[in-house]
């Protein structure tokens, strides 16, 4: 689905991110974890196209990102506010994002069904611009969007920050749903090391832009997370 190959990125001559081989596997799905300034953002942004690395590839599907297209319709994303179009209510962004994918009033509905929890109540019919909503109902706004096509592969950042703690449940519900349901690949950074190791069956722990240890997730990979961010 997703592979990495000789992957580099610098600025100014420091190499923030350097990763020799990396791949995800259609279905799985992978946390990223680190600490700040670990290179996870900006890893995404290379898988996505936003940045051009210094060297190296990004493979969707066996094609380069840099240079294919075929991979944006199959790939949703949510990684900051900046993302979002704030001067639009969240309805009318949902509708911006079906009609990108050719999705009808009721298709964009059915899709949405599943975000009722998350939502809250705080989300549609509010009559507010995205930019009136707090930095956490924007998250939601973020994620939602991302996933109304129903993408092959799911890639988030920090989808639980700004969050409540109720809201981090149901988020971390509903991305067990859209795996399950849909067979999606997501592919997730977060600082919360519980959530993301009930939500992501192998963890990746990205330091100084480097992996530097990649586990299946176990009974016992809280425990060992912990351990190895407290030493």
């Amino acid at each position: 689905m997703l592979e990495v190959t000789n992957l580099e990125k610098s600025y100014s001559g420091i190499t923030v991110v350097n990763i020799p081989s990396m791949h995800i596997l259609p279905g799985e799905t992978v946390g990223l974890v680190g600490n700040n300034g670990a290179g996870k953002t900006t890893l995404f942004r290379m898988m996505l196209d936003l940045v051009r690395p210094s060297a190296g590839l990004v493979l969707a599907k066996g094609e380069p990102v840099a240079h294919a297209h075929n991979w944006k319709h199959y790939t949703g994303s949510h990684l900051d506010e900046g993302f979002l179009i704030d001067y639009l209510t969240p309805e009318e962004y949902f509708k911006f994002i079906g009609d990108l994918h050719g999705l009808s009033t009721g298709d964009i509905q059915e899709r949405l069904q599943p975000f009722t929890d998350l939502f809250n109540g705080e989300v549609l019919q509010q009559r507010k611009y995205i930019r009136d909503f707090s930095k956490g109902n924007q998250k939601k706004i973020g994620i939602a969007a991302a996933a109304l096509s129903l993408p092959e592969i799911l890639i988030l950042d920090e989808p639980f920050a700004s969050l409540d703690p109720s809201s981090q449940i149901r988020l971390k519900n509903l991305l067990r749903y859209l795996h399950e349901q849909h067979r999606m690949t997501l592919f997730i950074s977060s600082h919360d090391l519980s959530h993301v190791t009930e939500v992501c069956k192998r963890i990746v722990i990205l330091e100084k832009g480097q992996i530097v240890q990649d586990m299946q997730t176990t009974e016992n990979t809280l425990q060992a997370l912990e351990a190895y961010f407290t030493v």
